[in-house]
């Protein structure tokens, strides 16, 4: 297959498989990812094809929805081969696609400069209002409350508890969220998550306010709803 060829047919099959999912890694995720990993790659002139075939394929080796990260990595690899991807960059997208993940914190640098572009891109994508409305859908599927002041965000966790521990939705900004502007690759990647960062404090602060009750006009107790 040519170049142009391999990505639609990737696009293809990655749409019928991720458009149904309901936890924020749908197709629209794909797409959006896909985009700003093109952008981020002509801006750090990185290789353009690897990007977005790693881009395209990366959560479909997920292994919050795959029974293992082997499992996710095999069909990444059967994908590679059946759309005849050479050797070379087939190797590159697998390293790439086995290394982006955050892992709570625990995955070394990645390698490569496409490999820095997809992490990137897949990072911007988890910040922001985009990231905001993600967070709560994944909550929701995975049956997670919005917010709970008793249970207090974790500071350091393991790989596992990351991955199969229960914590609010909003302990999700500052177990994660909040770190990946600071965890960017790319000078390009740097600039634009500066914009989306702000926004979740801003919507954070909202959020503590509402939660509060602040900003609740004082009851007039001549006012009664139980009077007849």
């Amino acid at each position: 297959m040519t170049k142009e060829r391999i990505l639609l047919k990737a696009a293809e099959d990655v749409r019928r498989e991720l458009e149904s999912d309901s936890s924020g890694h749908d197709w629209w995720h794909i797409v959006r990812v896909t985009r700003i990993a093109r952008y981020i790659a002509r801006q750090e002139q990185a290789d353009a094809f690897v990007c977005e075939l790693a881009a395209l394929l990366h959560d479909i080796a997920d292994e919050k929805l795959n029974p293992t990260a082997e499992a996710g990595m095999a069909k990444v690899r059967e994908r590679l081969a059946e759309y005849e991807v050479n050797e070379s960059d087939a190797a590159h997208v697998v390293e790439i696609i086995g290394t982006m993940s955050y892992k709570g914190g625990h995955n070394p640098p990645v390698r490569t400069k496409e490999a820095q572009v997809v992490q990137d891109a897949d990072r911007i994508d988890a910040l922001g209002a985009i990231g905001i409305a993600r967070t709560f859908a994944y909550a929701g599927w995975k049956g997670s409350v919005i917010y709970d002041p008793m249970q207090p965000y974790r500071e350091t966790m393991t790989h596992e508890e990351y991955r199969k521990g229960s914590s609010p939705a909003i302990n999700h900004f500052y177990e994660k969220l909040l770190k990946l502007s600071g965890l960017m690759n790319t000078e390009t990647g740097k600039r634009m998550a500066v914009a989306r960062h702000k926004y979740m404090e801003a919507f954070l602060e909202q959020f503590y306010s509402e939660w509060d009750g602040l900003g609740m006009e004082p009851l007039d107790e001549g006012d009664s709803s139980d009077e007849a």
